[in-house]
């Protein structure tokens, strides 16, 4: 087509004759353009609103794993080999005795006070017995007159027996003589005894120490009213206890009874003496279980050269135990106190459930664990009072000790 014939169209065309050969194709190009757009609107729109349920999506998972709670959980420990068990122990003096008046006077004089360490044989004090000073003069009368009959009968007796060689006297009368000589010297040996008896008494007058030691307590004076015997609680004059050596007296539990063997070593320390350890060995036990406190009553006893241990003090006895098969050990933060007893709640399939456990041994921080939970196991550490078997947890390990960040 040449330029002339397609200036002529456009020519006619504007003379308003007829429609242009090429409206069609501009129609076509409208709608497609149209569509097109209507393309790009609904993905717009489809995308945004998908955007958007993702976004929901996303918020609502966040939630829920907002609504789980998060928990510091440790593995339980294996027992080790062997254990230290720490108990209350009690020092008494290896031997200790109240020191009674054996006669009744008034006190002449005390030579030791409390605190004061005295061998045996030392004179404590001195009494004074009037009483007994005047039966003893009476016994010693006594005697002389026994005595005095006996002789006579003797003399009596002898004369009779000769007077019967010569028929001078009945054999009745003479036999008589015998009998009344022999009885006075029952008399005479009775009342010299009695003289033994008083001289013995006498001599308690003075008041000696029955072995070494140390006088704990002085409960009289000069001039103080003394009563004979033990009869009145608390009038003992002195207290004598010898310290050389102690005996430490301590209650093991029934578990452990079977280690509290009689020749075990065992350490003993006291807060007065930090950083020492005073080595004693158990000499005996009782034998026997106590059914009121379920323990041992042992005995320990250590040297006490030094007297640095005193009789009546605290100590802490630390005996070496084996370990029980299959124990474990946990954070004492881990333990729930309820009215099902203890518990510990470990995390099993993202949920918090409660097992009963029991406690062989509690070492303040850490408590060991004879039955309920494995080293497979994993624990709550410092567990709410309102958690529940069941409650979904979400579990991040630490190690024994130490919270969760």
């Amino acid at each position: 087509m040449t330029r002339e014939e397609m200036r002529e169209p456009q020519e006619h065309n504007q003379s308003g004759v007829a429609r242009p050969p090429n409206s069609r194709l501009t129609l076509f190009v409208l709608a497609a353009v149209i569509v097109a757009a209507a393309a790009v609107l609904y993905s717009a729109i489809h995308s945004g609103m998908r955007a958007r349920v993702e976004a929901n999506s996303v918020l609502k998972q966040d939630t829920l794993d907002m609504a789980v709670p998060t928990v510091a959980v440790v593995r339980p420990q294996p027992g080790s080999s062997a254990e230290e068990i720490v108990l209350p122990g009690n020092a008494q003096a290896f031997v200790a005795t109240p020191i009674f008046a054996r006669v009744s006077g008034y006190l002449r004089k005390w030579y030791s006070d409390i605190g004061s360490r005295v061998k045996a044989g030392d004179l404590l004090a001195e009494i004074e017995t009037p009483e007994l000073d005047q039966q003893l003069n009476q016994a010693r009368a006594d005697l002389n007159t026994a005595q005095a009959n006996y002789e006579l009968a003797r003399i009596t007796a002898e004369r009779y027996e000769n007077l019967l060689k010569t028929e001078a006297v009945a054999r009745q009368d003479a036999d008589n003589k015998a009998g009344d000589m022999r009885a006075k010297k029952a008399v005479v040996a009775s009342a010299a005894s009695n003289v033994r008896r008083l001289e013995e008494l006498q001599r308690f007058q003075k008041v000696y120490a029955p072995f070494d030691g140390v006088i704990t307590a002085r409960n009289t004076d000069i001039g103080a009213l003394i009563d004979a015997g033990a009869n009145s609680p608390g009038k003992e004059l002195f207290s004598l206890s010898a310290t050389h050596r102690l005996r430490v007296f301590v209650n093991v539990p029934q578990t452990y009874f079977r280690w509290a063997a009689v020749g075990k070593l065992a350490d003993l320390t006291l807060a007065e003496y930090p950083g020492r350890v005073f080595t004693g060995r158990i000499a005996r036990t009782a034998d026997a279980i106590d059914p009121a406190s379920r323990t041992l009553l042992t005995e320990v006893d250590v040297e006490n050269k030094t007297g640095e241990l005193l009789p009546g003090a605290f100590l802490s006895v630390h005996l070496r135990v084996g370990a029980r098969s299959g124990a474990v050990s946990l954070p004492a933060n881990t333990l729930i106190f309820r009215a099902a007893g203890l518990q510990v709640a470990v995390v099993r399939d993202g949920k918090a459930i409660l097992v009963p456990v029991t406690m062989s041994r509690d070492f303040g921080v850490e408590v060991e664990l004879s039955h309920g939970v494995t080293t497979a196991d994993l624990v709550i550490e410092n567990p709410s009072d309102s958690l529940t078997s069941g409650t979904p947890v979400r579990a991040v390990e630490v190690q024994p000790g130490k919270a969760a960040k």
